[in-house]
């Protein structure tokens, strides 16, 4: 049944190709993926999905379900769509949201001989203000028995571990005076900004290798000759688990509070973009998907070892069900994501060949979770092992 998933993938490779282009050359923010959402929500209503567009209140998400009527488990694909800012699908995202729809309906063409069912959830953001926390959240995924998504790369690499990340402002509120004439009158914001990064800079000799912190300087002052009254830093804090970032939150938060004490300065403290929890991977699963993955002609010598890098919010789905976020190859030219040659790249024909790739290696293997009992207990045990140990 796998090689009549794979031709009915192939059958509709022309429509599959239509979709992704047309997203990945209308490119939306996140939460104004209006373009992506409708496409990719016409796409799997023509192919019998049930589709709810609004979940959990957000515009742009969606949930689109099909249902064996027979009992069996219940497999979850992840679809994004959001872009980035002046550089487009970047990040492939354009392929991700089809890959993922695409997968769902070629695995309901064997549905009805498997049971089971089938959820494509839109998730928009992934970004910035990732969907998939708040649906986390909500419980949405806790029926699932697996979730699932592929990420375009410059190589092939296993599903594997992502780190936890805070996104974190701070707002200093100081008082204004003429630089020259009376300085001594004044509360200098910008002063506790550059102090809060000097601390933080100073904690970096303390802290475990796997931490990141970075920031930036949004608003710093009009003029060279006021005092700044108002400056804002704006910060991601990462490292490899939520319980090892949580006490460096802390220290980072002291960094701030510490330039706030020494400049006079008032500090408000706020997150402006969701917190993302480290990715679990599901080792049974991964290694099933790595096996469909050879199986369909990629060499084992080819795929890598995930090793820690950026984060996600399929991070908060790996904390409520068994899952993977492996990646495919889309170029040779071994561009980094986020650059403008990765969009070109997920815009060309060897991009689109990777999209179907996917496609086809998950659905190849959520038919294995559908049909292989054995394997199903294996990864809920391994899940349930893990969870224990939380």
């Amino acid at each position: 049944m796998k090689e009549q998933i794979s031709e009915k993938l192939e059958q509709l490779r022309l429509t599959f190709w239509e979709v992704s282009q047309h997203i990945g050359h209308n490119p939306e923010l996140g939460h104004e993926e209006f373009i992506a959402c409708k496409t990719l929500t016409d796409l799997l209503k023509s192919h019998g999905f049930t589709v709810e567009v609004g979940t959990c209140g957000l515009e742009t998400a969606f949930t689109a379900t099909f249902d064996s009527g027979q009992p069996g488990p219940k497999v979850g694909f992840m679809a994004e769509y959001d872009a980035l800012p002046q550089i487009g699908h970047a990040c492939g995202h354009n392929l991700i949201g089809t890959m993922s729809a695409a997968a769902a309906i070629g695995l309901s063409d064997v549905l009805h001989k498997t049971g089971g069912k089938i959820y494509v959830y839109g998730t928009p953001a992934e970004e910035t203000r990732g969907a998939k926390v708040t649906m986390a959240d909500a419980g949405l995924f806790d029926d699932l028995d697996v979730a699932m998504m592929v990420h375009p790369n410059a190589h092939y690499e296993e599903s594997g571990t992502s780190l936890a990340m805070d996104a974190i402002q701070f707002d200093f509120f100081g008082k204004a005076a003429h630089a020259a004439a009376s300085p001594h009158e004044g509360i200098n914001a910008l002063d506790a900004v550059i102090a809060t990064f000097n601390q933080i800079n100073a904690l970096r000799q303390h802290v475990t290798p796997d931490v990141r912190i970075h920031g930036i300087i949004p608003e710093g002052g009009q003029a060279a000759n006021v005092v700044p009254d108002f400056a804002r830093a704006q910060f991601y804090v990462r490292a490899a688990s939520r319980k090892t970032l949580q006490p460096l939150l802390e220290k980072v938060k002291n960094c701030a509070k510490a330039a706030a004490l020494a400049t006079g300065a008032q500090l408000e403290i706020s997150f402006y973009e969701f917190s993302y929890d480290d990715m679990n991977t599901n080792e049974a699963l991964s290694k099933q998907f790595t096996a469909n993955l050879v199986a369909l002609g990629v060499d084992v010598d080819d795929i890598r070892e995930k090793t820690l890098g950026g984060s996600l919010d399929m991070g908060n789905v790996s904390q409520r069900v068994p899952a993977i976020h492996p990646y495919v190859k889309i170029t040779d030219g071994g561009y980094a994501c986020h650059t403008p040659e990765f969009r070109d790249a997920a815009l060309s024909e060897q991009g689109f060949e990777g999209l179907m790739l996917g496609a086809k290696t998950m659905a190849h293997t959520a038919f294995d979770v559908l049909t292989d009992q054995a394997l199903l207990e294996t990864i809920k045990q391994e899940y349930k092992t893990w969870k224990e140990k939380q």
